[in-house]
């Protein structure tokens, strides 16, 4: 069965929003990553102090809860609206449930990332649902 959680997005204070989070929740990150971690290949030159943004992290709430996020900036922040920056990730326990999710939930809506393996390792994809919610779907084959 897929586990559901919430996935925030800042304007360049991700990691400052997340260990205010981790002081009050407790645990530690399994992982954090910024941009300039990513593939560099082909994209176009990134700022420094994009780069050092957060791409994406996450912290344990619970053994079933999961708050995730990652900043937003530059060129690809033209939609950034602080109260409106959020999305529900879902994590499939397989592609076959990822599919099925993805494809109800985003009919009649606008897909933003179709699925597909992405270089972290992971089946993937985010739309927006014709009601105006933002959703992620993903599938990590090995968990981390």
């Amino acid at each position: 069965m897929a586990t559901v959680n919430v996935y925030l997005t800042f304007n360049g204070n991700c990691e400052a929003a997340f260990d205010f989070y981790k002081s009050v929740f407790g645990g530690e990150y399994p992982y954090i990553g910024k941009f300039k971690d990513m593939p560099q290949e082909g994209a176009p030159p990134m700022s420094e102090e994009d780069g050092n943004k957060i791409m994406h992290v996450s912290l344990p709430i619970s053994k079933e809860t999961m708050l995730m996020g990652s900043d937003t900036g530059g060129e690809w922040s033209a939609n950034f609206k602080e109260g409106n920056n959020y999305a529900i990730s879902i994590n499939a326990d397989s592609q076959e449930e990822a599919d099925k999710l993805f494809n109800g939930l985003s009919a009649g809506g606008q897909v933003t990332m179709a699925l597909d393996k992405t270089f972290w390792g992971a089946y993937f994809g985010m739309f927006t649902d014709r009601f105006g919610i933002h959703w992620m779907v993903n599938f990590d084959e090995k968990p981390m």
